[in-house]
């Protein structure tokens, strides 16, 4: 069973639900559109974008805007200014003139009904959270909803917190410019990886936005990688009790929620979704062939670190993980497989393989604790059981220990597919005898 198969289903599953949730209020009177213009519709609008891309908020525009919305009056600008003066605490960083003005707009406009109000709007969300967290007890996976009208104490509602340890009450006082920044590059924040110290994180943000009010909340989805990959895929008992947790059911129901075609299939025994192919023998043997790029590395000199310092040694494990798993998400590829001081990566492309390795040696070098040694190879991978072989990985290996430190070697295929891209240039280094490969093979050094 793989498990991570099993994460990335159920993560689809809740994003699916929060879709189809999004903008819904069941018991909650929706507001008319406020009479008056956008607030980014005013040169006043609060936020400035820098040459990187990243937003910010910008006090002494939100003052101009201040002092003209009270003056002339704008129900709907006020709504999303007082709710961005909320989100970027003026209350506690701004001086004594300027915040006197703020509290007259607020009073004004009505503040305090908008705070209600959004609180009202994020009610639906509130029990969607606590429904879906529920469903998914002790599976390392935690869901939980940000009202980010008070950011400082944005968390209020939140299920199987113990995975992060985190409470309601909680702030995210820096998501609001960080979902605001990904809007304004086009990204959104899903499938992403978070490192702090020795936890590993696969998380997804949805952020929810009003009509009224622009940016007013987000829902976080927080899957507990090494729980999965260390101790459930690591031990069948725990993988049992993983499974069974994720499939507890509370009652059964006499319902059909098949296709016409899917129903009369179950009839005449047809199990699962899979169960044609299986029967006919497709995945009868759990394994799959395919082509690959193949990127395989080693720390240098890793056996004497581990004899001289091992503590510091591991650390430099970590952060080698970390270093490959963000550059090969990166560059369009996966970890397959982490092997203590080496790391097997697989890509669709010879140049994303290439392209990704450069990466990996740039960000070794900036560390400056340890150097790497990298060998690519284009060619077939079967995965089978959990496990990863083929000529693909066995070349690839070859390669890797035949170059020095800080040098990515590369097969003769792979060269050829990769010298006309732009950016990537090889030096031929000759033909060499690779062990367990039958004659001499030509390889090339990637500049780095």
């Amino acid at each position: 069973m793989d498990t991570s198969l099993i994460v990335v289903i159920m993560v689809a599953l809740v994003a699916i639900g929060l879709a189809f949730e999004l903008g819904r209020r069941r018991g909650v009177p929706r507001a008319g559109p406020a009479a008056g213009r956008r607030l980014e519709e005013y040169d006043f609008y609060p936020f400035s974008v820098d040459d990187r891309g990243h937003v910010r908020f910008e006090p002494a525009l939100f003052t101009d805007a201040v002092t003209h919305l009270l003056e002339h009056r704008d129900v709907r600008a006020a709504g999303e200014l007082i709710v961005i003066g909320q989100q970027n605490l003026v209350r506690d960083t701004f001086g004594t003139a300027e915040l006197d003005a703020y509290k007259r707009l607020y009073s004004l406009y009505d503040g305090d009904g908008i705070v209600i109000d959004n609180e009202a709007f994020l009610e639906n969300y509130r029990r969607l959270v606590s429904q879906l967290g529920r469903s998914f007890r002790h599976t390392g996976i935690e869901i939980l909803l940000h009202n980010l009208v008070n950011p400082s104490k944005s968390l209020v509602a939140i299920e199987n917190g113990e995975v992060t340890g985190r409470s309601i009450g909680g702030g995210a006082t820096n998501l609001v410019l960080d979902l605001k920044t990904r809007r304004q590059r086009g990204e959104d924040k899903v499938n992403y990886e978070l490192n702090i110290g020795a936890r590993q994180f696969k998380c997804t943000t949805v952020p929810i936005f009003r009509p009224e009010y622009g940016l007013v909340g987000a829902v976080c989805i927080n899957v507990d990688t090494r729980f999965i990959r260390e101790a459930v895929a690591a031990d069948r008992e725990r993988l049992d009790a993983f499974i069974d947790n994720l499939l507890r059911t509370d009652f059964q129901l006499e319902e059909n929620i098949l296709s016409k075609d899917e129903y009369h299939l179950a009839q005449r025994g047809k199990r699962h979704f899979m169960d044609d192919a299986i029967r006919a023998g497709a995945t009868t043997r759990g394994e799959e062939r395919r082509l690959a790029a193949i990127l395989f590395s080693d720390i240098v000199d890793y056996t004497e670190r581990m004899a001289a310092d091992e503590a510091a040694t591991l650390e430099i494990v970590r952060a080698n993980e970390a270093i490959h798993s963000k550059m090969a998400g990166a560059n369009g590829g996966r970890v397959l497989k982490l092997l203590g001081d080496g790391v097997l990566c697989a890509f669709d492309t010879a140049t994303g393989a290439a392209e990704c390795a450069r990466d990996i040696m740039r960000a070794v070098e900036d560390d400056g604790r340890f150097a790497l040694r990298i060998g690519i190879h284009l060619g077939e991978v079967i995965e089978r059981d959990g496990d990863v072989h083929g000529d693909g990985v066995n070349v690839a290996s070859r390669i890797e220990s035949t170059v020095g430190p800080g040098q990515i070697g590369l097969s003769q295929v792979v060269h050829e597919n990769i010298r006309n891209k732009g950016g990537l240039t090889t030096m031929s280094i000759g033909s060499q005898e690779l062990k367990g490969v039958d004659g001499a093979v030509n390889l090339y050094l990637l500049e780095v």
